[in-house]
Order: structure tokens, then sequence, then C-alpha cells
């Protein structure tokens, strides 16, 4: 299953409105350059965020697909299995916001960004 999807964008805040109001939901998780928005943290997310190399937003760019890992080793595992077939290292396992989620990101062999992660 899908844990979020991550969208670039050029505003947060007009995009935080955007979101929130769009589906009926609210800001779950706000870190400055990305924010979070659901019903809850336990269903599906839309996330919005500057892009990290601060270029524009466009798919490829600020675009990623998140898999929830179940736990840190999962997340591991999902990345380890991801190299083995052939994907690039985006971001090696580790601990990321504020010991509040923990990550790991591959480009596919197409480029598309993937998260594997576990809120711990």
């Amino acid at each position: 299953m899908i844990g979020y999807v991550t969208l670039g964008v050029r505003d947060l805040e007009v995009s935080k409105k955007f979101y929130t109001a769009l589906l009926n939901s609210k800001v779950l998780v706000d870190v400055g350059r990305l924010v979070m928005i659901g019903k809850d943290m336990a269903q599906p997310k839309i996330a919005v965020c500057l892009p990290f190399n601060d270029n524009d937003p466009s798919p490829g760019n600020g675009v990623m697909v998140a898999f929830p890992g179940g736990s840190k080793e999962g997340v591991v595992e999902f990345y380890n299995k991801a190299i083995e077939l052939g994907a690039l290292c985006d971001g090696e396992p580790g601990q990321r916001i504020d010991g509040v989620f923990y990550g790991a990101y591959v480009k596919d062999p197409d480029g598309n960004k993937l998260c594997f992660f576990d809120f711990s």
C-alpha cells in the first residue's frame, strides 16, 4: 500500500490551504519545507514540499511515491531489495525529521524517486 505521495510546489501556504480544503483533511506534519496532509497518520497522505535542490517543481523534482516499511528493519529490507533490483541510492536508510521519521530513498531504473519509511 502507498503511505503518501509527495508533490513539489512553489508556495507551501497556498498548497496547504488548497489540499486541506480539497481533501477535507488537516495538516498532520509541518517541518518547514514539507507538509503532510491527511485524515490521520495511519491513512494514506499527500505531502507537499519545496524541492530539496531549490529548483522549480516538476515531475521528477519534488515528486515521490512512499511505501511504509512497517519498521526500521523493514525500511532497510525494502531499500536493499530495491538496490539489488537495479535502483540507485538517493539517500541511505536513516533517522530523519527529529527522530520521528526513519526513511530511505532510491531512484528506480527510470529515475522515479521512491521512499521507504517508518514513523518511529
